[in-house]
């Protein structure tokens, strides 16, 4: 109570808990149990918790949804609430980047199950020690990251699939604890696409059609070339798998046979290679202009033997776009080549560095010839030796 009768308004603050993994979360493991000690210390402390906020991610890097969404409310509401309640230092933080960004606010924030509070007013050696924490904390994470790593290592070398399962497999818990990947509701889906896809009658494109028509799906979700592709170039459903650059024999059940997967590979390999032969005519400007209208790329076209024209390719919804000659695309180039100055400095750098490079590559080649002539010296000598 105030002297002159009036009520004391109790002080705005948020709070704001996190966990470093959907297990953790999914686990009812600290969420819960953090939110309960932050609202009972705001009763006690005669406070007002008027937002919660709350990640359940990694916070190896910075940008976490909860965090980010807190900093704004606290940007916006700078007269009202500039308190913080979190447990302790490594729930709010874990990255020097997440640190500076809230130093920066200049908020006040409670630690409570450290006991701690560090304002813009705390002393230099409060300060100084809550950055060793922020330190501390972070050499953890890096540390767990680096361990974790490991582990995923340790288990793609004994055969077990280190990651989430992908399409036609499910994570489960596997004999001795450890997470296996076993085939899904959708692992006959998968099967058949290869099976498919291997009698070399269809395209991705003309398979995704196919699909849509039988009503195949995976996850629940129609199939589109883009997920055909990353389905039918996944080396991990003939009981194999690439894990960082290297291939595993994997222990998991396989969906399709290593025969029929490196056929798929060399119809992908196969339709490339005449793709790139089908191209006859190699356009000035293929690949260096873009729509001024819809940003799509243009792309050259021959008409009449004779005169060639750049479009756009619609990639984006059919574009008014009207098509331009490639004379009129080389005077626009001209004229913004002819703007371009070379610094007489420049110029001379330039000048010298292929006079240079014109010297070494003279002496690479007389090195050469002479290696090779005696090279042939030797062999001479040696066929005309009784």
């Amino acid at each position: 109570m105030l002297q002159n009768g009036s009520v004391q308004k109790p002080r705005w603050v948020v709070i704001y808990a996190r966990v470093s993994s959907k297990e953790q979360e999914v686990e009812g493991f600290s969420i819960p149990a953090q939110l309960e000690l932050l609202r009972d210390y705001a009763s006690k402390q005669g406070m007002k918790a008027v937002q919660e906020f709350v990640d359940v991610e990694s916070a190896s890097t910075s940008g976490r949804t909860g965090f980010g969404q807190m900093l704004a409310f606290l940007k916006k509401n700078r007269s009202k609430c500039q308190t913080i309640l979190v447990e302790k230092t490594d729930r709010l933080y874990r990255n020097v980047p997440d640190y500076a960004t809230v130093d920066e606010l200049g908020v006040t924030i409670h630690f409570v199950k450290d006991g701690t509070i560090l304002s813009p007013d705390s002393k230099s050696s409060e300060q100084f020690i809550h950055g060793i924490k922020v330190l501390m904390a972070r050499n953890y994470s890096q540390n767990l990251g680096e361990e974790t790593l490991k582990g995923m290592l340790q288990k793609a070398k004994s055969g077990l699939y280190p990651s989430n399962a992908p399409a036609g497999y499910r994570n489960v818990e596997g004999p001795d604890g450890r997470r296996v990947i076993v085939p899904d509701q959708d692992a006959s889906t998968i099967t058949r696409l290869f099976e498919e896809f291997a009698t070399g009658r269809y395209s991705l494109k003309t398979l995704a059609a196919r699909a849509r028509v039988e009503g195949w799906t995976v996850g629940a979700r129609r199939l589109h070339r883009s997920t055909l592709h990353l389905i039918l170039r996944k080396r991990i459903y003939t009981g194999d798998f690439d894990w960082d650059g290297v291939t595993y024999r994997g222990k998991h059940e396989a969906l399709v046979s290593r025969e029929m997967w490196e056929g798929v590979q060399a119809l992908f390999d196969r339709r490339v290679e005449t793709k790139q032969h089908r191209i006859k005519h190699d356009f000035a400007f293929t690949g260096f202009i873009r729509c001024g209208h819809c940003g799509c790329g243009l792309v050259g076209e021959l008409k009449k033997q004779k005169y060639v024209y750049y479009h756009c390719t619609g990639h984006r919804g059919k574009c008014e776009e009207p098509c331009t000659r490639e004379e009129v695309v080389e005077d626009k180039f001209a004229a913004a080549l002819k703007e371009l100055v070379i610094p007489p400095r420049i110029l001379k750098w330039l000048q010298e560095s292929v006079s240079e490079a014109d010297l070494n590559e003279r002496a690479a080649r007389d090195r050469e010839l002479k290696r090779l002539e005696e090279q042939h010296r030797r062999l001479s000598s040696k066929l005309h030796q009784p």
